[in-house]
């Protein structure tokens, strides 16, 4: 455990935008968690008196249309966008690791089982198909997550079934065999945890792209439903109001989804060198 926290430590200290990138990473992880206990004002409260306000000492990020304190409803939104995210990505990981190894190491049908499925997934156009899920199921969180799942997985099956499919006829492999262990246990112990690095970088991608997936769907309408605070749709009820020069209510929530997103994306080569053994030297 010493030597992993050793190596976590040179990995986000070497490279500054990887310290960025955690660093980023530490702070929506504090705000999702501390969120609801700091905000300054009850993000479902209304105030018509002090509706559309601009920024001011008492409203830092200014009000919408209703009066609600743009600034609250921001922070508390950060735990429910960061949850679809996390909640997604995981799915997604999950089905599509244990899918695409399968396919790349047992080969034969189960690889063309699983290629055909994926394509079949990959032919539709990802947010329409998201869209047609949550259309026909019904726009709750669960839905929502489900939907968004469903279209990374095939990411993380061609990916694993790649670098599954290179690795199974390598030596250690072959020793593993020798050794009397099972097909399930050379793929599970000795051949995936080879595959996690480059699949590492794909999750960190997925989970912008996910937190992107969602708010696409909150600014349409199949996404989370009014008035739970949501990024995007905070920044869809500000789109209303753009031409008439109300542009604090748009442009906070889409500044905090831009810099998730950013985040994210600067994740991915740290989370590489933090899972793969042989940076460990």
């Amino acid at each position: 455990m010493t030597g992993f926290l050793r190596h976590a430590r040179y990995v986000v200290t070497e490279n500054p935008v990887t310290l960025v990138a955690f660093g980023l990473l530490l702070f929506l992880v504090v705000l999702a968690f501390i969120g609801p206990t700091i905000a300054p004002h009850d993000p479902l409260a209304t105030d018509t008196a002090r509706k559309l306000e601009p920024p001011t000492r008492a409203h830092w990020f200014g009000t919408d249309q209703l009066g609600r304190d743009i600034l609250s409803r921001v922070v508390v939104a950060t735990r429910l966008d960061l949850a679809i995210a996390l909640g997604a990505v995981a799915l997604s990981f999950a089905a599509g690791s244990l899918l695409g190894s399968c396919a790349g190491y047992f080969g034969g049908w189960t690889d063309r089982l699983v290629t055909r499925v994926m394509d079949t997934i990959m032919a539709f156009p990802l947010f329409v198909l998201a869209m047609g899920i949550v259309a026909a199921l019904g726009n709750t969180l669960a839905n929502i997550v489900y939907a968004t799942a469903v279209i990374n997985v095939p990411f993380y099956a061609r990916m694993a079934r790649a670098e599954v499919n290179v690795r199974r006829d390598a030596g250690f492999v072959h020793a593993a065999r020798l050794a009397g262990n099972g097909p399930a246990r050379v793929l599970a112990v000795h051949v995936f945890p080879n595959c996690l690095p480059p699949m590492m970088v794909q999750v960190s991608l997925n989970l912008g792209w996910a937190i992107l997936n969602a708010a696409a769907l909150s600014f349409i309408g199949l996404g989370v439903r009014p008035p739970t605070p949501e990024w995007g749709i905070m920044v869809a009820e500000g789109a209303a109001f753009m031409v008439s020069g109300e542009w604090w209510i748009a442009l906070f929530p889409g500044l905090m989804l831009m810099l998730a997103v950013f985040c994210f994306n600067l994740l991915g080569d740290g989370l590489r060198d933090l899972i793969d053994p042989r940076r460990r030297t």
